[in-house]
């Protein structure tokens, strides 16, 4: 009775916000996201972009501070879950897969039992403009390279911020983190055949943190080390307003948080 009544709440909010939207997706639509799509994009994390995760978790784990952090990380849109994985060995969070397509699930669950952390990590469907989570419920959202496929950006962050814990801090973008070579970086590019202003990018992020009056943000532009005139793109990182307390979730704690199909309207 009580998740019912917080999820009908939590509709009601979403939809006097922005209105219903048919796009979104409740349950997984295998015709449009499917095991090819998986497939593809497994092949290129352990391809063209093996080399970003590692990097990229270094930073993100410094830039949130998150080594000595307890609680719950989602990874939005994370797919094979590369970057999860790598963020398992830093932290001692326990991390959520949230994916609109859960034909990768099964390589994230088989990666995680090879590299012995599957006792740190679920995963869930999930659509980023309509997230499976309760108020409050993780301490940081991180997600790379996802939220230009978002349809409603400003849904999809104000979703992110609602799951966020008071505390809790989310780092969004596309690209690389400073980190990373420059050489790695250039080899990346080379095989990517599109490109994207990132001061357009960054302002567009910007322009949704003040709409949804998130005041404590940064927008990123990483510079590596070296001067170079390679495209290193474009992050958000944001702190939701107030504390919370550091602990380790039961996985009972990890499953009472999400809603899955009780959720829908």
């Amino acid at each position: 009775m009580y998740i019912k009544i917080v999820t009908t709440v939590v509709f009601l909010s979403t939809v006097s916000m922005f209105g219903h939207d048919e796009r979104i997706l409740h349950y997984p639509n295998y015709q449009r996201y499917t095991s090819e799509d998986a497939s593809k994009m497994i092949s290129s994390s352990t391809g063209t972009l093996a080399d970003v995760y590692a990097p990229l978790a270094e930073y993100i784990v410094s830039k949130c501070a998150l080594s000595q952090v307890q609680g719950i990380g989602v990874d939005l849109g994370s797919g094979p879950g590369n970057l999860i994985l790598e963020l398992c060995d830093r932290t001692e969070l326990h991390w959520i897969n949230a994916d609109i397509n859960p034909c990768f699930f099964e390589h994230f669950y088989r990666e995680a039992a090879r590299r012995k952390l599957a006792h740190r990590i679920s995963a869930i469907f999930a659509d980023a403009h309509y997230l499976p989570f309760r108020d409050n419920y993780a301490k940081v959202i991180v997600s790379r390279g996802s939220y230009r496929f978002w349809a409603n950006k400003e849904r999809a962050f104000a979703e992110i911020y609602r799951v966020l814990r008071p505390g809790g801090m989310a780092f969004i973008g596309r690209g690389f983190p400073p980190n990373l070579s420059v050489d790695t970086a250039a080899r990346i590019r080379s095989h990517q055949n599109f490109s994207y202003d990132v001061r357009k990018a960054g302002g567009e992020l910007e322009n949704i943190m003040k709409q949804l009056n998130i005041h404590d943000y940064e927008i990123i532009y990483p510079q590596p080390r070296e001067q170079t005139t390679v495209n290193y793109g474009v992050w958000v990182f944001f702190r939701k307003a107030g504390e919370t307390a550091n602990s380790i979730p039961t996985q009972q704690e990890v499953s009472k948080g999400l809603f899955v199909t009780s959720r829908i309207p």
